[in-house]
């Protein structure tokens, strides 16, 4: 059980580790994205650990339980990807600031580190990261809803962008990510969304308005609260010097939102304007995903998908519009009981 000093700090310190004193029913996740700077080469590498409910009704047998640490490698631009599985006691994680270790491989602040068959070497930040502002109202992108502790999934956002220096081995070729691109988030708590559809890019090209150093995050998932559900959404999009949300908690609206099997049209209003965002639905590779009992959930998620996008203030005047491009997508689970709600 977490004491409640290890609660605050949570709070204070989404990028860092959640999991101290908890030994149950948790999974906590970072994913990393890897973008050179010609954009050829496109990586997500996800550190983590699990830690399952124990099965068959015995939840004191600690031999029925799947714990587990992890590093998931996702190709972006092939959809392959691997799971390279550790045991738990190589999972080392501070619960202060964002800095991991699993087996070889170590993720921090500063750069990344990586032993992996597909990739290895050292790529340094070399700007600071952009995390999501916390504030004693707001701690990070989920709002005042990051304090309530009986949330199934949080979420948090380590960096919208920064640079990247140094070189990795991909499959034994030397290649450089000098001036390439980075992104990091986060998950953690007990399982994933039942249905949820989520997309991210910081490779911004413009046809009206500066897109220098834009970034876009949006998440819209099936919310279990209480005896039932809500429909909940997060969009951050950082432009301009400021950034702009659109989310449950600051009472912005969706005008639109439609999934078919080539494209995931939304469209949402609030004090920030306008946004209408149109996702092109690519093939992608499959990555392992937290039910409360095991890492086997299988979600499919590519590193090429294309988001058009339009940022409009209240009188109809266009602060940016264009095409996200390298963009993360994912859409997972009951999207007919997520649209229904």
């Amino acid at each position: 059980m977490r004491t409640p000093a290890a609660t605050i700090r949570g709070v204070q310190h989404p990028e860092a580790y959640h999991g101290t004193g908890v030994t149950r029913g948790f999974f906590e996740g970072w994913y990393i994205k890897l973008v050179s700077a010609d954009r050829s080469q496109r990586w997500a590498v996800i550190p983590g650990v699990f830690r399952g409910l124990a099965t068959g009704g015995d939840q004191a047998n600690e031999s029925s339980t799947k714990d587990e640490a992890f590093v998931q490698v996702l190709d972006g631009l092939t959809g392959r990807s691997w799971y390279h599985r550790f045991p738990v006691e190589e999972f080392r994680a501070s619960d202060r600031e964002f800095d991991v270790e699993v087996g070889g491989n170590r993720f921090s602040s500063e750069g990344v580190t990586l032993d992996l068959p597909q990739l290895k070497g050292r790529i340094d930040y070399a700007t600071p990261l952009v995390p999501w502002p916390v504030t004693a109202r707001e701690p990070g992108i989920m709002g005042w809803y990051g304090l309530v502790p009986f949330m199934e999934c949080f979420h948090g956002i380590v960096s919208f962008g920064h640079e990247l220096r140094g070189s990795l081995e991909v499959e034994g070729a030397a290649t450089s990510f000098d001036q390439g691109r980075g992104y990091i988030e986060k998950d953690w708590g007990k399982a994933f969304p039942a249905g949820y559809v989520w997309m991210a890019s910081n490779h911004i090209d413009t046809t009206t308005g500066d897109g220098t150093d834009a970034s876009l995050i949006a998440s819209v998932a099936i919310i279990p609260w209480l005896r039932g559900s809500f429909r909940g959404s997060i969009i951050g999009f950082r432009h301009g010097g400021r950034l702009h949300k659109w989310t449950t908690y600051n009472r912005s609206t969706e005008r639109a939102l439609s999934i078919d099997d080539s494209h995931v049209r939304w469209s949402v209003s609030g004090p920030d304007g306008v946004l209408e965002l149109t996702a092109e639905r690519v093939r992608g590779g499959l990555l392992h995903a937290p039910l409360r009992t095991a890492m086997h959930q299988r979600v499919e998620e590519t590193l090429d998908a294309r988001i058009e996008f339009r940022h409009s203030d209240h009188n109809g005047v266009v602060l940016l519009e264009g095409v996200a491009e390298c963009a993360g997508l994912e859409v997972f689970g009951d999207t007919e009981r997520l649209l229904a709600l």
